[in-house]
């Protein structure tokens, strides 16, 4: 199970880093057009995702009261991609370090509706990695919306292909 959540892992922030640099390159006119998207806009999108992997990367070291990071954030935003990709690598370092006996552990929360919740190690890696997935998929649509006509393949098919 380590070696799949690990592939996971490095295929999220090798994701991550495809559809970073791509949103780096644009104005904030088009990361703040309104799209009626879940987040709204492009820039809302990617701090959704930083915000919501570095909760859970919180959660796996047990801090009682996670905290988005971008709320507080007064950096641009190349400086928060930035951040969101030195969230997965942190998060791929934790994955790569961690003990597979740790996996089965249950990870007591609040989530952010203030609900009191347990999930597994496991689960946890899991949902992380594929709330990143919809949020990619989500991103590449607004790309496409906004006129974007190179973006880049994230499938993970394409991730492992790379790496043989």
């Amino acid at each position: 199970m380590k070696d799949i959540l690990l592939s996971y892992a490095a295929y999220n922030l090798w994701a991550n880093n495809k559809i970073a640099d791509v949103l780096k390159k644009l104005p904030d006119t088009q990361l703040d057009q309104e799209t009626g998207s879940s987040f709204g806009t492009l820039r809302k999108t990617v701090y959704h995702m930083w915000d919501v992997e570095s909760l859970w990367y919180q959660r796996l070291h047990l801090v009682e009261q996670a905290v988005k990071p971008s709320p507080a954030f007064e950096g641009s935003f190349t400086d928060a991609c930035a951040r969101w990709q030195e969230q997965s690598v942190k998060l791929t370092d934790w994955v790569r370090a961690v003990q597979p006996v740790r996996l089965q552990h249950v990870v007591a929360y609040y989530d952010t509706r203030k609900q009191y919740c347990k999930s597994t190690v496991i689960e946890i890696l899991m949902q992380v990695f594929n709330h990143a997935t919809y949020h990619r998929g989500q991103l590449v649509t607004l790309l496409r919306q906004a006129g974007i006509n190179k973006i880049p393949v994230t499938d993970y098919s394409e991730f492992t292909r790379g790496r043989k």
